[in-house]
């Protein structure tokens, strides 16, 4: 069951040059698919009174309809990475196609936000062997995770059974901004923070974890 929360080591071992796991033994908050809404009145604020930097993981599509919201995620000192600009999944579309995805994100939010974006996530996680010779070409890093929540799904219950069986020390854990968590996401991230206390763990910051 582990592999549904934390992919198998042979992907890993595959995949060697992507980022699975922080390399400073520091639990790393990471967001995908926004911005909504959500990032400024739920998220934003959960982080600013728990006093955390997540990485979020933005689309470009999201990031023309709400500016103000990236303004805000970037003022309130959180990094954002690329998720692409439309959300397509890489293994739908050829090469051409994932250069175009990523390298219009990255000029957008370079144009309008001074920007320059390091880190990359896959929409739905999905990668080719292809993907790690874009990425090295880009000069960006491939973030993946070691813990899903599946937040997404809606359910408390859910992502307190994967944060209580499968968080560690160097966990980089996936939530998401989006509709489908809006509900339940400040007690995803209350749940993070109580559930690492109890096994004695810390956050860090994107840079710090990453690096």
């Amino acid at each position: 069951m582990k592999y549904l929360y934390d992919p198998p080591l042979v992907i890993k071992s595959i995949f060697n040059d992507f980022i699975w796991n922080t390399f400073n033994e520091k639990i790393l908050l990471t967001f995908d698919d926004g911005p909504t809404k959500a990032s400024k009145e739920i998220i934003l604020k959960k982080l600013d009174d728990l006093r955390l930097k997540g990485l979020f993981f933005l689309v470009g599509n999201n990031i023309k309809k709400n500016p103000s919201m990236t303004s805000e995620i970037i003022s309130c000192g959180h990094m954002i990475g690329n998720h692409t600009f439309n959300h397509r999944t890489l293994t739908s579309i050829n090469i051409s196609e994932t250069h175009r995805e990523i390298d219009d994100f990255n000029k957008y939010v370079f144009d309008n936000f001074g920007k320059k974006v390091r880190y990359f996530r896959p929409p739905h996680g999905k990668i080719r062997l292809s993907t790690k010779r874009i990425l090295r070409e880009k000069g960006m890093k491939n973030v993946m995770w070691s813990l899903l929540t599946y937040d997404y799904k809606n359910d408390l219950k859910t992502v307190k059974f994967a944060l209580g069986k499968y968080l560690r020390k160097n966990s980089i854990i996936v939530l998401h901004d989006s509709i489908k968590s809006e509900k339940i996401i400040s007690d995803a991230i209350s749940l993070c923070c109580e559930i690492a206390d109890k096994k004695g763990l810390t956050f860090g910051e994107p840079g710090e974890c990453l690096n």
